[in-house]
């Protein structure tokens, strides 16, 4: 797999070189809009549309704030015990954001430690780290290079996912309320504009998903992710894009805890993908995709003989950041693993998020996702059935000053997954939050 890698990168730096040597310097010179820098559309992109407005989008910037927040939860203990228990929250999360940008770079820092006390059940008083590297260098006018890293400790079961246009890494799977969960994940990408029309370029992932304490998430499974692909991107006209992908993704799924003398089981799912794809940009913030292809899969599992098939796969998506509204939303269907799932299964799911300032001190915002999991691998010894999760929020920010913002917000879990304890009996939990927020920006360099 690494040889077809690596001999698609040589065959497209290869036609790069004979295009740059080759070309006529008395050819006729392509209208203006084909000259410009190509748009990386979000189906070869790793990164999510971004949620925040026009309006609040800027760089050069140090900035931070500190948030203390209460909740309420009606259900502290989804899955265990005989009643919900309802639980009182108080939380504070100071968080620093450097953000610089230059004629070829773009650096971004984010770190945000946070402390939650939990009343009255203080045994499971937590402390959360969440830190976020953004480095993307342009080599020369079209060729440019980014790499990520985030890390996330949490024990929050309302995940506050980013809406992205590109396939997930792994499947949608399972949220362990109030479990500890330490997830890991670099990626980087590269690409080049080799004519005035087309652009290949590559990209890398690795993921480790862990939860330390197994006992908090009976039944789910600790993964390790890796991946890799290539793309060839191609300007029709101004504003639309065509072109094809090929990805490998490998996951390897254990479980958190086994039992003394038992051999533990443990899965590999690979998935090697093939698609097309086709964006148009109605305007310069918004864009519309949509990407079909077809994908093949193996599952290999402890004891077990090796699975393998063949799938269709399709995704679509759409974005825009506007002035005072941005919007996001996408559908897809996959064979993938991990997400505290064990095997391979079907992932279909549908995500939205919406952001609108609604006046000048006012902003609200909605998020939904739904994802169903159908598993392809049911003779294994070991395979998670299937199910289903359902994750809503709500909020609305007011802003006091420019120093304090005072926000109030609703999230909505439920979840129905056959055999896994964690989440078996009772998969519904709902949360309120009030949030103050003390923050400040600096330009950098005055």
């Amino acid at each position: 797999m690494l040889k077809c890698v690596c001999f698609s990168l040589v065959f497209f730096w290869s036609i790069c070189c004979w295009s740059q040597t080759g070309s006529d310097p008395t050819a006729a010179t392509p209208p203006t809009t084909e000259q410009e820098q190509m748009e990386l559309p979000p189906p070869v992109s790793v990164k999510a549309y971004p949620k925040a407005t026009g309006g609040e989008t800027r760089s050069n910037y140090i900035s931070g704030w500190l948030d203390l927040q209460t909740s309420y939860i009606d259900n502290l203990y989804p899955g265990t015990g005989s009643k919900p228990i309802s639980e009182m929250t108080y939380s504070i999360q100071p968080t620093i954001t450097i953000d610089q940008t230059t004629s070829r770079q773009h650096r971004m820092l984010t770190y945000s430690p946070g402390f939650t006390l939990y009343r009255p059940t203080s045994s499971i008083d937590t402390t959360e780290q969440n830190a976020i590297v953004v480095y993307q260098y342009r080599l020369t006018s079209h060729a440019n290079v980014s790499a990520n890293y985030s890390l996330r400790k949490t024990t929050t079961p309302f995940l506050d996912e980013s809406i992205s246009g590109s396939l997930p890494n792994v499947s949608q799977g399972v949220i362990a309320p109030f479990a500890d969960l330490l997830t890991n994940n670099v990626d980087a990408e590269f690409s080049m504009q080799f004519s005035p029309s087309a652009m290949f370029g590559g990209s890398g992932t690795f993921m480790t998903m862990r939860y330390p304490s197994p006992s908090q998430a009976e039944g789910m499974y600790n993964s390790d992710q890796r991946g890799g692909s290539v793309f060839y991107n191609r300007r029709i006209s101004a504003g639309q894009y065509s072109g094809a992908t090929y990805r490998y993704s490998w996951v390897h799924s254990f479980p958190g805890a086994t039992q003394s003398g038992v051999t533990p089981i443990e899965s590999d799912t690979q998935t090697q993908t093939v698609y097309g794809f086709y964006t148009i940009y109605p305007s310069h913030n918004v864009s519309i995709s949509a990407t079909g292809g077809i994908q093949y899969y193996g599952v290999n599992e402890t004891s077990s003989p090796k699975i393998n098939g063949w799938a269709p796969m399709f995704m679509g998506s759409v974005g825009a950041q506007l002035l005072r509204t941005s919007f996001a939303a996408s559908y897809s269907r996959e064979i993938s693993g991990g997400g505290g799932l064990v095997g391979a299964a079907i992932s279909t799911s549908v995500a939205a998020s919406l952001r609108r300032q609604v006046a000048r001190t006012w902003t609200a915002g909605v998020n939904f996702s739904y994802a169903i999991n159908k598993t392809v691998t049911p003779l294994l010894l070991v395979s998670t059935e299937g199910g289903h999760n359902l994750v809503g929020s709500a909020v609305v920010e007011h802003a006091i000053n420019r120093q304090f913002t005072l926000s109030f917000s609703y999230n909505r879990l439920h979840q129905n997954y056959a055999g896994i304890a964690a989440i078996n009996n009772n998969p519904d939990s709902d949360r309120g939050t009030i949030s103050l927020k003390w923050q400040f920006a600096r330009p950098l360099g005055r």
